[in-house]
């Protein structure tokens, strides 16, 4: 009897022990808890106010991580202390993934904030003239995209046998108006803009900087690569809450919000998501 009783005490202790790991763990289908890292920008703003109800109605339960940064929160997803972001395209996924060892994916487009090129001591892009100063992003992949629209404003020209989402400042293969092109922390371009002459900005720094969206002199073809997406750790991609938040982005009710807010054209929404 005192050995069955003390087998039958481990076994019960065993089961509770493995039944609390289950619940830190978002990996399993059953999971109801879904950690979202936020960032500065619309983005997460978006997914709080449209996605997060969603979700609450479907018996979910969604806490919010903050992060200064993007990278910080792809660090933190990476890591598995949380369990999606939305704040990033497949562009910088993929650099973070080339550069951290990461195993993070996208798993569908959702509405994105196109960069646009904003005077700063110049208020037209007729303005342009020889010698003058152009800031864009530092980071890979929003560098590239701002020099194809720099290309788009008929200021420069890549070389045509660069990859566009790899180009860098010394793929520019002509400038006729020898522009002074600088690389610059994607958050200070807004807080410079009395030292440059024109600036490209990103959508979500346009956001966090309450730059108005009308101000683009000149926005962005966004192309396959930047459009924001919906991301997780590889290993989480086919479970439920993953696919809850994937349908709860394709639904009426989330694309009803989003036309309420989109009256000025502020945001470009992807084919995975029109109608």
């Amino acid at each position: 009897m005192k050995k069955r009783t003390l087998a039958s005490g481990i076994i019960g202790v065993v089961s509770t022990v493995l039944l609390l790991a289950g619940c830190g763990s978002n990996t399993e289908d059953s999971a109801t808890e879904i950690r979202v890292g936020t960032s500065p920008g619309p983005y997460s703003e978006l997914f709080l106010d449209g996605i997060k109800p969603i979700l609450e109605e479907q018996g979910y339960t969604v806490t919010e991580t903050v992060f200064e940064a993007l990278l910080q929160a792809d660090v933190a997803l990476n890591d598995g202390d949380i369990d999606v972001n939305v704040d990033q395209h497949t562009a910088y996924l993929e650099n973070f993934n080339e550069n951290s060892d990461g195993d993070l994916v996208g798993l569908v487009s959702i509405p994105t904030v196109p960069a646009g090129i904003f005077g700063g001591r110049k208020a037209q892009l007729e303005d342009i003239e020889e010698g003058d100063i152009v800031a864009i992003p530092d980071d890979a992949s929003n560098a590239a995209r701002a020099l194809l629209l720099l290309e788009k404003a008929g200021w420069i020209k890549l070389d045509s046998d660069v990859d566009p989402i790899e180009a860098t400042s010394s793929n520019i293969a002509e400038n006729p108006l020898n522009l002074d092109v600088i690389e610059m922390n994607s958050a200070q371009i807004p807080r410079s803009r009395e030292d440059i002459d024109f600036g490209v900005i990103p959508g979500s720094i346009v956001y966090s900087a309450d730059i108005p969206a009308e101000e683009s002199l000149l926005s962005e073809d966004i192309l396959e690569e930047y459009e924001l997406v919906v991301t997780v750790k590889e290993g989480n991609a086919d479970s439920d809450w993953a696919q809850a938040i994937v349908e709860a982005y394709k639904s009426d009710e989330f694309l009803d919000f989003v036309a309420e807010q989109n009256q000025d054209d502020y945001w470009f929404i992807p084919e995975d998501l029109q109608k």
